[in-house]
């Protein structure tokens, strides 16, 4: 097999740099190990969360176990490879599920940052306890200035990057050694995907997440699958991925545009749920607002201030609030500590799996209107994560930050970024009407609140969303799953 960390599409990586990128593993390797030797076996077990919604089995690997427990059927399995850095590779996950269940086959869930004995799940940890630092200490506008928004901007940007990646992602190709080869991978992460590749698995696509191209999402070998076309551009020349020379660009058939991963229950529901937005805004109810903090935890300021202004709102019955802290409970203390007239209006749904589920599906009857504030915090990730999709549906506004949210059929507000790279979901949005400007302060946050509240916005938007949906814009998860079934039918 050629050395990915030598030559990049084509592009040749100097010896400064490649000698940089061995030096990079056999760090790796003093500090965690290398467990290449090691014979993994396989446990496959129903995901008690999302299995029951999206069909989803779990596959656990381990060498405490002499053998492989359950099997992974050849012929209608898709394996979902996915890391826990942060909510976004989840949810995009989910996404795949999602659809994968609905065409036919069943979807397995391959966790990379969860097999604790590996090496695998050491690197990654390591490096996903180092995104979340930047991201908290993003926060000081020094640090973000200086460090973290050129390093997730132009940093993750080089070649030179990416052929560091290529080699770490070799000490996590052990965690694929019992899975059948001929099935097929979807990867929500590069790793996963760098990591397949390297076991040797046949049918690979890398579903990348970002709408700004980066050489740290590359895995030659594999699939890419773009969720916009102006990244689609950027990743066939690999736009500026070598400082000012022109790069050799990427084989036309190894990228394809999808549209944005969407779940099928999202996805099939969009007219329903945008002409239910619609309806509440004739019928003068609260405009339903979701808050939702994502893994790394850094938006409870922003998220204070929004609350602070919405109060006068909610008490008047005009606006109501959906806050899911996912599995940061702190967050949610924290904001009623510094907000105290939160708590009398509030009502929370915490770490009860079957109450959230009640409340979202009672906020879809069109007879219900929603008051006041709830809370949701889960200590599950699988649940933290798919509270927010629950209560998606029907929410008016959904306020985030510009990560893989800004791909989601329903209305954005979108607050500050967490890393430069970012701003490019919510231009996108903006481009195509389904969300706001990024607001990147306060002011402009209160703003865009006053907007939705107060003018049309909120039924410009739905609007749009039902005419991006006839474009299919929204129907990436689908073709993702149909690319990564054709490859092996081929």
């Amino acid at each position: 097999m050629t050395d990915k960390s030598k030559v990049i599409f084509g592009n040749v990586i100097d010896a400064k740099d490649y000698n940089k990128a061995l030096k990079s593993k056999k760090k790796f390797i003093r500090k965690y190990g290398d467990d290449s030797s090691v014979d993994y076996k396989i446990r496959i077990s129903d995901n008690e969360v999302i299995g029951p919604i999206l069909g989803v089995k779990n596959i656990d690997v381990t060498a405490k176990i002499k053998e492989n427990e359950g099997n992974i059927d050849p012929d209608k399995s898709i394996i979902v490879g996915n890391i826990r850095m942060g909510f976004g590779h989840y949810r995009i996950s989910m996404a795949m599920a999602s659809y994968a269940k609905h065409l036919g086959y069943v979807p397995y869930w391959l966790d990379l940052n969860s097999f604790k004995e590996t090496t695998c799940t050491k690197v990654i940890s390591a490096q996903n306890d180092l995104y979340s630092l930047g991201s908290r200490l993003s926060k000081n506008p020094i640090f973000n200035k200086l460090v973290w928004e050129p390093t997730n901007y132009e940093g993750f940007r080089a070649l030179t990057y990416n052929s560091s990646d290529q080699k770490n992602a070799e000490l996590m190709a052990p965690v694929y050694k019992n899975i059948d080869k001929d099935i097929p991978v979807i990867a929500t992460h590069v790793w996963p995907a760098q990591a397949a590749i390297h076991a040797g698995m046949k049918y690979v696509v890398n579903a990348i997440p970002d709408n700004w191209p980066m050489a740290l999402h590359l895995s030659e070998g594999s699939l890419h699958t773009i969720q916009c076309r102006n990244a689609y551009m950027g990743y066939r020349i690999l736009n500026g991925m070598n400082k000012k020379k022109v790069c050799s660009p990427m084989p036309q058939n190894s990228l394809v545009y999808t549209g944005h991963y969407i779940d099928y229950e999202l996805v099939s529901n969009i007219e329903k749920d945008c002409e239910a937005r619609v309806a509440r805004r004739e019928m003068r109810k609260p405009m339903r607002f979701l808050l939702t903090i994502g893994g790394a935890g850094a938006q409870k300021e922003i998220f204070a201030e929004i609350i602070k202004h919405l109060i006068p709102y909610i008490r008047d019955n005009k606006a109501a609030l959906y806050v899911n802290v996912g599995d940061y409970r702190n967050v949610w203390d924290e904001l009623i500590k510094e907000i105290p007239e939160m708590k009398e209006l509030s009502k929370e749904h915490m770490d009860n799996w079957e109450d959230t589920c009640r409340f979202a599906e009672d906020a879809l009857d069109e007879s219900t209107t929603v008051t006041g504030i709830h809370g949701f915090y889960h200590a599950d990730i699988f649940k933290a994560v798919y509270t927010t999709n629950l209560l998606m549906r029907s929410c008016d506004v959904l306020v985030t930050k510009p990560s893989e949210l800004a791909f989601y059929p329903v209305p954005k507000l979108f607050i500050k970024r967490v890393g430069k790279h970012e701003m490019w979901g919510a231009i996108h949005s903006a481009e195509i009407g389904d969300g706001t400007l990024e607001c990147r302060d306060i002011p402009h946050t209160i703003q865009m609140l006053e907007q939705f509240l107060k003018t049309d916005l909120l039924n410009e938007m739905c609007s749009n969303i039902i005419e991006n949906k006839k474009a299919g814009i929204y129907d990436g998860a689908k073709k993702v799953v149909e690319l990564a079934v054709a490859m092996k039918n081929k």
